[in-house]
């Protein structure tokens, strides 16, 4: 009768421990399915352009670039600033700084200015954005050919500047540059009339700004620089 007895607590007691058990996975199950639907931090998404504005005149280089920007998870993202670096380039030379947000990519004379403001990416939403960067030619003096760029963003959660999206700007294809026009960034050939045509414009240039140069400045290799 006694060993019935143990039998049936031990049994209760297996029953109550797996009970517990289904519990606890159960909440443990909830909180993480809250956390993931509503609490997680995403991270910020871009992909590649496929086109871009430039204009490289008097002493400025200003770019414009159309951008899709993802966040991930479910909280909003708060942007507060944006740059353009060239990894590859020498140390010397400056980002590009975020001075303008328009509303298109084709530059117009009826574009109503819009200074570069934070912004805020809704969680699980893209959003289209259109800015545009400048540097003086200290900063940035494009040659033809492709650099590597690279995007670099500072968000309201993190601290510093964080790498957004690397891609190649192909400044081969700027054949006007003292017109802010739209090229093509995909990686198409351009015909030898057009290499030329956008080599010998680049470099009348540079010719330029080293006729215009101070005396005694020490002399420029062209190119851009990276952020820290």
């Amino acid at each position: 009768m006694v060993s019935l007895t143990v039998a049936a607590e031990q049994i209760a007691s297996s029953s109550l421990t797996g009970a517990s058990v289904v519990s606890a996975c159960a909440l443990l199950f909830t909180v993480a399915s809250f956390w993931w639907l509503h609490a997680r931090q995403g991270r910020l998404r871009a992909w590649e352009p496929h086109s871009f504005a430039a204009i490289i005149h008097g002493s400025t280089a200003r770019l414009r670039l159309p951008l899709i920007l993802h966040n991930t998870g479910p909280k909003p993202i708060v942007v507060q600033n944006v740059i353009l670096t060239f990894p590859d380039e020498p140390a010397s030379h400056l980002p590009l700084l975020w001075v303008s947000s328009p509303s298109r990519l084709q530059p117009g004379p009826d574009e109503e200015a819009r200074l570069p403001a934070g912004f805020v990416v809704h969680g699980r939403e893209a959003q289209q954005l259109f800015l545009e960067f400048e540097a003086p030619f200290s900063g940035f003096l494009p040659e033809a050919r492709d650099y590597k760029a690279q995007i670099q963003v500072r968000v309201g959660h993190r601290r510093g500047w964080r790498p957004l999206l690397t891609f190649t700007l192909r400044a081969a294809n700027i054949v006007h540059p003292d017109r802010y026009t739209v090229y093509n960034n995909a990686p198409v050939g351009l015909t030898k009339e057009d290499q030329r045509r956008a080599d010998a414009a680049l470099l009348e240039l540079l010719e330029e700004h080293e006729d215009s140069s101070p005396p005694g400045d020490p002399p420029r290799d062209g190119g851009a620089g990276p952020s820290g």
